[in-house]
């Protein structure tokens, strides 16, 4: 099952999360780029966590563009492994990061939290300094 099948699955309780990970990890994600080439990663801070924003498809990308109001530009991304994602990407945040799949679809949207078992255990933040889970 694809990514956007794992998440359905998981939202209607009936998904195994472990599963849902690996489809993640194995997906390419279209991560826009702020303000174009010349700009990092799209994101936001809620919370105290930086969350990527990453599409499972072009139509994805394009509902996060209208309901922005800029469906009228055009939208520079890359395309990245779910694991490269969280394995690299994530740390070289600044702070917690976590990777937000499809936030525009109200049904459809999945967050990928900084915790043990998606991020790296430098970056989980519910592992103490000794790496057990707090």
């Amino acid at each position: 099952m694809e990514l956007t099948g794992e998440i359905a699955a998981i939202r209607e309780g009936q998904g195994d999360p472990a599963r849902l990970i690996g489809e993640f990890r194995r997906a390419a994600l279209l991560v826009p780029l702020e303000n174009g080439a010349d700009g990092g990663l799209m994101s936001a801070v809620s919370g105290g966590i930086r969350w990527i924003y990453a599409f499972t498809d072009e139509e994805a990308l394009a509902r996060f563009a209208r309901k922005r109001g800029e469906s009228g530009r055009e939208w520079e991304y890359l395309s990245v492994l779910g694991a490269r994602l969280v394995d690299a990407v994530v740390p070289m945040a600044e702070r917690p990061a976590g990777v937000a799949v499809n936030v525009a679809d109200e049904d459809g949207s999945m967050f990928f939290p900084p915790v043990a078992g998606i991020v790296p255990d430098g970056c989980a933040v519910d592992l103490a300094d000794g790496g057990v889970a707090a």
